[in-house]
């Protein structure tokens, strides 16, 4: 097989398996009732993986010592909390972490 033909496939292979694995869960929770408590509680996925994320880039590792604090992040973390306390829409909060991180690492 030539490595045009290669690339070629797993590219396409690729991109079957991705479309699948996004569009599976929709097609079948299509045809399935979800009961009130399974839906309350997926709906805090995306607030934990966004906290999962901002925890991550929050501190850096350091073996044998306490982890340290990334000052660019948690100063773009001050604007991007309060906003997350008033408007409570995920969709702001990124927003907001977004042009803060660039606001700092502008003027850093």
């Amino acid at each position: 097989m030539s490595t045009f033909s290669f690339v070629l496939i797993t590219i396409i292979g690729s991109g079957v398996v991705t479309w699948l694995s996004r569009i599976m869960p929709f097609w079948i929770l299509r045809k399935i009732k979800l009961s009130p408590r399974v839906i309350e509680f997926l709906s805090f996925v995306p607030i934990v993986i966004m906290s999962a994320l901002w925890f991550e880039n929050l501190f850096h590792q350091h073996l044998g010592h306490l982890p340290s604090i990334d000052m660019e992040n948690f100063l773009a973390s001050v604007p991007t909390v309060i906003s997350a306390i008033i408007s409570k829409s995920l969709l702001v909060v990124v927003i907001v972490g977004v042009i803060s991180l660039a606001v700092v690492r502008f003027i850093m």
